[in-house]
């Protein structure tokens, strides 16, 4: 360690370290706690940068570093929305965008000027805040309705389609307020601008068609997850950078470079291993909102900024309502839409900083005018959820009392249009292991999905007629997105038990019910695997080729009655009750069925009665009923204390040593 590396840290830590502590450690506090009480986490972090800032606590002073975090923060949550939507689907999308987002800006700008007008504001002032009032938080719509599900529906492409328009209307904004302070700028300035924006839009997009998808290929074959990132974010900044220097949006080219990985066979990998840090630096940018609201000012003049959060509901919820429409958009649809993106936007604090320079104001108040706007925006962000879930609501009291017998809703649409695989088998990699398995599931017409790092398996995959998902199954976005909620199994098969315990800890976090087969190419820790959530062992060590597809398709069976026999891949985890009072507990561990009956009766050639395994090792043997009693001779020869009954509907182990009957907790059979 470098002498001056050692001094500094004898010095303690730096300045900055506590702020960050304080803003990570309060939004994660209050955004628990939000959680627990049922409250968007959007409004936890807004709360909680209200609790830490400079006009409360005082925690966080250091303004500047929190803004460049939370910078970073919309460009990666524009970045993953915009991976979601495909040029084809924007495409389709370009009269909501151009009519719809335009009219509603319009409109937005011109009640605002002529309501403002009636107080004696002038119309260069009545036009600023109507540019500031007409814009909505891209980051918080589009980050509420990915998480409600709904960024498909129809409500969900319209806020998206007029969130675009605004983005792009930014542009001319910029160019148009010092025009409005009396300096600088003509109408040729403007149409050039916009000119070059466009522009710079499309050899955006034509990059996504034509270059990208071969770029991601060939780095997705060099099979480094380190490199796979850098090369993503590379894309998202690099591409944010670039059209803002052309004057376009930082959130607006962050969505384009979105959408140039969407091209790509491997956006939902990109996805995958972004989505971490976009939610980060995206709760950064949520605590850094609240951090702007005094609450000195907000309660010495109340009124005031309720007059303003009121004023804009109105201008703002009717302009929107207007240009819906106009477009013959559904009522159902206008009503959520008009409450949704009727917040003031984050962007407008960048341009009320513009107007700053030329002599603008909110409403011509000064000083006042703006405090009074930043307390309304984030009085209107943190209403933002509750407002969204007023529109649904109004939009659904619409939609029954206007529809039609039979008529599908919006709801019950977009659900059919993405309903996917139900009880289907997922399965992680497609190798030697699994292409067998895949072609047995698939003539037994068992549906099932490849999730897969390796593009060469993925082509082979699609090759041979099967379902894939290019990705990293220890990523639940993943899992997710391949169905992991209506999965009836996950199938495991690595070389790493490591790597099979954190993907088997995934899906049993998502979807407890599911079951997962774990196939090995070496032995492995069972009480880790059990731990993990596993259900199932294949030990390719101990077991022949087609022993995977047995456990699969065991396990798909489920129990069977009749006669005992035992699931040798299935992992028995025997807990006992608590209160047992057997000292001998402690040599219980996850086992797995030495055989499928007792293996001293199937040598031989005998039968049995009843069969117990041992909770020690995972011998089978036969009960005391059966003519040979071999599992009391297993307890004989080992001194193993404790075997389990493995009969349909006993859920008891019995102690050789206390001769005592024990109860178990919890139950995960080993029989087939």
């Amino acid at each position: 360690m470098q002498l001056p590396t050692v001094l500094a840290a004898a010095e303690g830590p730096p300045a900055f370290l506590a702020e960050i502590v304080a803003l990570m450690l309060a939004a994660a506090v209050i955004g628990y706690l939000s959680t627990r009480i049922r409250i968007v986490p959007i409004v936890g972090f807004l709360l909680a940068g209200v609790a830490i800032g400079p006009h409360a606590l005082g925690l966080v002073r250091s303004q500047e570093a929190v803004d460049v975090a939370a910078e970073v923060g919309v460009i990666l949550l524009l970045f993953t929305i915009g991976i979601e939507f495909s040029l084809s689907r924007l495409a389709a999308m370009w009269r909501l965008i151009v009519i719809g987002g335009g009219l509603q800006v319009a409109l937005t700008v011109g009640v605002a000027t002529a309501a403002l007008a009636l107080f004696g504001v002038s119309w260069q002032v009545g036009v600023f805040t109507g540019f500031l009032v007409s814009l909505s938080s891209t980051a918080i719509v589009l980050r509420l309705l990915a998480s409600r599900g709904e960024t498909q529906t129809e409500t969900g492409r319209t806020a998206l389609a007029y969130l675009i328009f605004q983005d792009l209307a930014i542009v001319v904004m910029v160019l148009l307020v010092p025009m409005l302070g009396g300096s600088g700028g003509s109408a040729l300035d403007v149409a050039v601008a916009l000119g070059t924006a466009v522009g710079i839009v499309a050899v955006v997009l034509a990059v996504a068609r034509w270059v990208m998808p071969r770029l991601l290929e060939v780095v997705a074959r060099a099979c480094s997850p380190e490199v796979f990132l850098l090369t993503v974010i590379a894309i998202c900044f690099g591409t944010a950078y670039l059209t803002s220097l052309f004057g376009v949006s930082v959130s607006l080219g962050a969505f384009l470079a979105g959408m140039v990985v969407s091209e790509s066979r491997h956006s939902e990998h990109a996805l995958g291993e972004i989505l971490p840090l976009q939610i980060l630096f995206s709760a950064t940018f949520f605590v850094s909102v609240g951090m702007l609201l005094d609450l000195g000012f907000l309660v010495a003049n109340l009124p005031l900024v309720l007059a303003a959060v009121g004023g804009v509901l109105l201008v703002k919820s009717v302009a929107t309502a207007v240009s819906a429409a106009v477009l013959r958009v559904r009522p159902a649809v206008v009503a959520g839409l008009s409450l949704l993106i009727v917040q003031v936007g984050e962007f407008s604090f960048v341009l009320e900083r513009v107007g700053r320079e030329y002599g603008l104001s909110p409403a011509g108040l000064g000083e006042d005018g703006v405090q009074a706007f930043i307390a309304a925006t984030v009085l209107l962000m943190v209403a933002t959820p509750w407002l969204g879930t007023a529109g649904r609501g109004l939009g659904g009291a619409i939609e029954r009392r206007g529809r039609r017998a039979g008529a599908p809703t919006e709801d019950t649409a977009s659900s059919a249009a993405g309903g996917g695989a139900r009880g289907h088998v997922i399965i992680s990699g497609y190798g030697a292991a699994t292409r067998s398995l895949a072609s047995n599931l698939a003539t037994a017409r068992v549906p099932l999905v490849i999730v897969t790092l390796n593009p060469d398996g993925a082509a082979e995959a699609e090759a041979d007629g099967h379902e894939v998902l290019r990705g990293d199954s220890t990523r639940q976005h993943i899992l997710e997105r391949a169905g992991l909620a209506e999965a009836r199994m996950v199938v495991i098969p690595e070389d790493d038990p490591e790597n099979a315990q954190r993907i088997a800890s995934v899906v049993r976090t998502v979807a407890p019910a599911a079951t997962i087969v774990v196939r090995l190419d070496e032995p492995a820790d069972l009480d880790l695997l059990a731990a993990a959530g596993a259900d199932r062992l294949v030990d390719a060590t101990r077991a022949g080729h087609t022993a995977l597809t047995q456990a699969v398709l065991t396990g798909l069976a489920g129990p069977q009655r009749g006669p005992t026999r035992v699931d040798v891949h299935s992992i028995v985890t025997w807990r006992p009750d608590p209160d047992t009072p057997c000292p001998h507990i402690g040599t219980i561990v996850p086992v797995l069925p030495s055989a499928p009956g007792c293996q001293e009766c199937l040598l031989e050639g005998t039968t049995w009665v009843h069969l117990r395994v041992c909770l020690s090792c995972g011998h089978v043997g036969c009960c005391d009923s059966s003519p040979q009693r071999h599992a009391s001779r297993h307890f004989q020869d080992t001194d193993h204390p404790i075997a389990a009954s493995v009969e349909p509907d006993e859920e008891w182990a019995w102690c050789y040593l206390d001769e005592t009957l024990l109860n178990q907790a919890e139950v995960r059979s080993a029989r087939s």
